[in-house]
């Protein structure tokens, strides 16, 4: 299967210095799978320096759900290793701010909600894996029709830490059912980007009622002879924050990642 006729994001090729620089120049808002080829993307949780022990607490309980790319120092908006020279506040397509559980808005860069107590915790996403099963001949869906991954909240509940509790959330892409094994080996390789998946088949099984309608992303087509297979997904911190309603967080809105310097190649063990 020709990788080029299934990733046609304009930006699949572009590497992850480039494509941030766009966004940070408001050039690029869109949501990013497809982008930077290869490149890891990660999800955004940002938390007073009060709550910060509880969720990484809550990261190291629910590792699948949450698997920690990098915690930044408190007050830094400047990543040491997962991404040279990108600000966390300007260089995601655009974020959402909450304040005590409700979602205040969502905005291009929150450079005016920054303050020195926020500690940023960059989180692996199950876009990294995608390029890998693209180059295994496996049509992920999303970006074939160019749209972002549909996402659900279970009635799966996490592991409590602190003050930290709620349902998990999953990400949804088709896979035909003869390539079901080629998936979950190509993901259970990369554990740091969600790893293999939590679910396969039966929507209902998980809590999910309409898998028309998800709760976040964009509905895809799910063709005859496919299966609808779900990953642990990145947002489930956003679950949890409605849930647990801290007195402020800065999250990406869902699907608009921040695209790090890391090769998938890395992320492989």
């Amino acid at each position: 299967m020709d990788r080029k006729l299934l990733n046609k994001n304009k930006y699949a090729d572009s590497m992850p210095a480039e494509v941030r620089t766009l966004i940070r120049a408001g050039k690029i808002s869109s949501q990013t799978s497809g982008m930077c080829s290869g490149y890891a993307q990660a999800n955004l949780c940002v938390l007073p320096r009060e709550y910060a022990y509880d969720f990484l607490l809550f990261a190291q309980r629910n590792p699948k759900s949450c698997p920690l790319l990098e915690v930044l120092d408190t007050g830094s908006r400047l990543p040491e290793t997962s991404a040279s020279g990108a600000d966390i506040a300007t260089d995601i397509p655009l974020y959402r701010v909450w304040e005590n559980g409700i979602l205040r808005g969502e905005y291009p860069d929150v450079v005016q909600f920054w303050r020195d107590d926020l500690v940023s915790f960059i989180i692996g996403c199950s876009f990294s894996f995608e390029s890998l099963l693209i180059g295994a001949g496996i049509d992920v869906r999303n970006i074939s029709e160019g749209c972002n991954v549909p996402m659900y909240v279970t009635d799966i509940d996490t592991v409590p830490a602190g003050v930290f509790s709620g349902k998990m959330v999953v990400s949804m892409r088709p896979i035909p059912y003869n390539q079901i094994v080629k998936a979950v080996t190509v993901t259970a390789a990369m554990p740091r980007v969600h790893g293999s998946p939590i679910h396969i088949g039966d929507p209902s099984v998980i809590g999910i009622k309409d898998i028309v309608h998800p709760d976040f992303g964009d509905a895809v087509t799910v063709k005859g002879g496919e299966v609808p297979v779900f990953w642990c997904c990145g947002v489930t911190p956003q679950s949890v924050v409605m849930n647990s309603k801290p007195s402020f967080c800065i999250t990406h809105s869902p699907g608009h990642m921040f695209i790090t310097d890391i090769p998938d190649a890395d992320l492989i063990s």
